[in-house]
């Protein structure tokens, strides 16, 4: 029997392990961007963008339209009231009756049309134009989705890994007091530490208790919000691969100030591509605006058949002819209410120069913020590590003295605190090293689904 609870025990421990996923940044990148909502609805705009694009260009070509129709008539159109002659009018032989009688109980009639623009004022081009810029802005905005969502991943990503090795130091620190708190009260059985000194302990323990379960909580809604980001189920165990490192590498750039082209950033950024396409798009509707107010011309022809026909008398048999004409359309009335709306197309222009100008402005001051938080974050980290090594040995010998009986309790619990604030602290400087890489990434328009990408 014992053997079965030992076997069913280790079936569930390996069940456990196998049920986490492990997950690398890249993939958990990948998986973000395969299962993001907005990205799929960006690429559908885009196929609309395209489809939008295609149909511009059969502006240029002929427009054919067939035509069709039937009419039935109650009564015939006589062309003599022979009823007028009287009793002379019956003696009329039939045949003149049918003479002079049409026949259009039963019409029938079809058209084929053909309409070639000639001159449209430049419409039909720049609304292709436009069509094309339109397609460009929706693979902008996508991309600008796409840089986002990568980075709202990474950031969750890494606020994963912070809170897992806070997870780690707050047990840590509670299995360090609940074993003082135990070495405590022998020393108050023997008469060594007072009741004073157990209290604090006691107190200490708890506060580190409430912390740790504060951080298992944080932990496990940021897992489920990785796991959203990532189009898991939420309540599926999601592991990942930075998880087991005791300590992050220090950052390459640690030891150098960070730079970056502010010019390149410009070229890469789609919020500034978006903006210049949009204002080109603008552009093209004050040309299509313009383009109202200009004459138009255009080829006609076509071939019209019908039933009765008149070509050769009147005859209830169907014949065609073609036709073939020019068409000039000049606006004269819709001068002034153009001149209004190119005004307005105007204005809408020059708020798209505005905002790509805005934009540019804050590009260059993300930079340049980016900047100093990566070298800010490389010297913390530094700096952290110092002090984490100061940390540890001054812990090492308040411990040592602690046991030989020559440090008091409060002592030990102050290098113990320290030693927490700095480890916390080496934790926090580490995951913001990485998240201002991130963050200077993105800030260059660079971020992508490689990982391992290097800034140029």
């Amino acid at each position: 029997m014992k053997r079965i609870v030992l076997l069913f025990a280790f079936l569930i421990l390996i069940g456990n392990v196998y049920s986490q996923q492990l997950l690398t940044l890249e993939e958990c990148r990948a998986l973000a961007i395969q299962n993001n909502k907005n990205l799929r609805i960006g690429n559908e705009k885009i196929k609309i963008a395209d489809a939008d694009r295609k149909a511009a260009l059969t502006k240029y070509f002929p427009q054919i339209s067939a035509t069709g129709a039937y009419l039935w008539n109650e009564k015939d159109i006589n062309l003599f009231d022979f009823n007028r002659l009287g009793a002379a009018g019956a003696l009329v032989p039939q045949s003149l009756k049918d003479v002079l009688r049409l026949d259009i109980e039963n019409i029938w009639l079809g058209n084929l049309s053909l309409v070639q623009p000639v001159f449209m004022g430049g419409k039909i081009i720049s609304y292709n134009q436009l069509a094309s810029y339109a397609k460009q802005l929706a693979e902008s905005m996508n991309d600008q989705e796409l840089q986002n969502v990568i980075y709202k991943t990474d950031q969750t990503y890494w606020q994963v890994i912070s809170l897992v090795n806070k997870k780690k130091l707050a047990d840590s620190y509670v299995e360090l007091l609940e074993k003082m708190d135990s070495d405590v009260s022998a020393l108050i059985a023997e008469g060594v530490a007072t009741a004073a000194d157990g209290l604090s302990v006691k107190v200490k323990l708890n506060e580190a208790e409430m912390t740790q379960t504060q951080v298992e909580n944080g932990l496990s809604l940021t897992r489920m919000l990785l796991a959203q980001l990532c189009g898991l189920p939420i309540e599926k165990p999601l592991a990942l691969a930075d998880e087991n490192l005791e300590r992050l590498p220090l950052s390459v750039t640690a030891a150098t100030e960070a730079t970056a082209d502010v010019t390149e950033a410009f070229m890469n950024r789609p919020e500034l591509k978006s903006l210049d396409l949009a204002t080109k798009i603008f552009k093209k509707k004050e040309a299509i605006t313009l383009a109202d107010a200009l004459p138009n011309l255009a080829l006609i022809g076509g071939y019209t058949i019908m039933n009765p026909n008149s070509y050769y008398g009147f005859k209830n048999e169907f014949a065609g002819s073609f036709n073939i004409g020019l068409m000039l359309k000049i606006p004269l009335s819709g001068w002034w209410e153009n001149t209004y709306k190119r005004n307005a197309a105007r204005a809408e222009t020059h708020i798209k120069q505005l905002e790509w100008e805005n934009a540019r402005e804050q590009i260059e001051l993300q930079v340049n913020q980016s900047i100093y938080k990566v070298n800010e974050a490389n010297k913390k980290q530094i700096a952290t590590v110092r002090n984490m090594e100061k940390a540890e040995e001054n812990l090492r010998t308040a411990t040592l003295g602690f046991e030989e009986g020559v440090i008091p309790v409060l002592q030990l619990m102050e290098a113990q605190t320290a030693w927490l604030s700095a480890r916390s602290n080496l934790i926090d400087s580490q995951i913001e090293v990485k998240l201002a890489d991130v963050y200077l990434t993105k800030a260059m328009g660079k971020l992508s689904t490689d990982v391992n990408s290097k800034k140029e």
